[in-house]
């Protein structure tokens, strides 16, 4: 009977400790587990860390370059700024130097003309850089003639004086008419007023180049009458209209 009992109560011990080992065997294989996925957590982590610190190293990199392009820009656009502005000055010192060429010439022609422009016979006007003489045909023509008479001459000659030393401007001679259609007399000579106005134009220009002044900067126009100044409809404002211009203007 005792024997029975110590047998029964073994099979019990034997059974709680092998219940035991079993809880113990699961809690370590948990716990192993567990281990084990903390320890490829922390390979994982590591990973990130490399993989965030090679990106924030190509991002400083990329910065610093950003900064030195943005360095390089900055002190290029300074450049070409003081460039732009050294060029501005310079423009802005040679337009005034020419408006003061112009004005100059302006003032002695007025001086070198005043009897001419007394009479009439002469116009002289000065805007910006521009300046034109406007000399009526009675003074340098005969009627329908394109050959410039003794006292015409004489006026050119003062025009003359005044443009032979200036080097900086272009000099045009444009050819005026009224709208008074040729006559027969000369309509085989001049069909036109186009021939007519051109003609005295170039007649005027190779005056002035036979005084001296280069014919590089030298050009002749005919207008005819298609640029009046004055009103056709009455003498006064045709003789107006019959004129030699002598236009001075910048050399392009």
């Amino acid at each position: 009977m005792f024997k029975k009992s110590y047998f029964i109560y073994g099979l019990v011990l034997l059974s709680f400790a092998l219940s035991g080992c079993m809880v113990f065997k699961s809690t370590y294989m948990a716990k192993a587990g567990e281990a084990e996925k903390l320890s490829q957590d922390v390979v994982n982590l590591q990973e990130r860390i490399q993989v965030l610190t090679a990106e924030n190293t190509e991002l400083r990199k990329q910065r610093r370059d950003m900064a030195d392009n943005l360095e390089k820009d900055i002190a290029a656009l300074k450049s070409e700024n003081e460039k732009l502005r050294k060029q501005a000055v310079g423009i802005k010192k040679a337009k005034e130097e020419e408006i003061q060429t112009t004005s100059k010439t302006y003032e002695n022609l007025l001086h070198k003309m005043k009897d001419e422009i007394a009479k009439g016979e002469i116009t002289i006007s000065e805007l910006k850089d521009k300046l034109t003489v406007n000399v009526v045909e009675e003074i340098l023509f005969a009627s329908g003639s394109a050959e410039v008479k003794a006292n015409g001459l004489v006026v050119l000659k003062k025009v003359v004086d005044v443009l032979k030393n200036i080097k900086d401007k272009s000099i045009r001679v444009e050819g005026h008419t009224d709208n008074v259609k040729i006559g027969s007399p000369l309509i085989n000579k001049y069909p036109t007023n186009w021939e007519l106005s051109a003609a005295r134009a170039i007649n005027v220009t190779k005056y002035l180049q036979s005084r001296g002044i280069d014919p590089a900067v030298l050009s002749a126009t005919a207008y005819g009458e298609y640029h009046p100044i004055a009103d056709n409809s009455t003498p006064e404002g045709r003789a107006k209209n019959r004129r030699i211009a002598i236009v001075l203007t910048n050399i392009n």
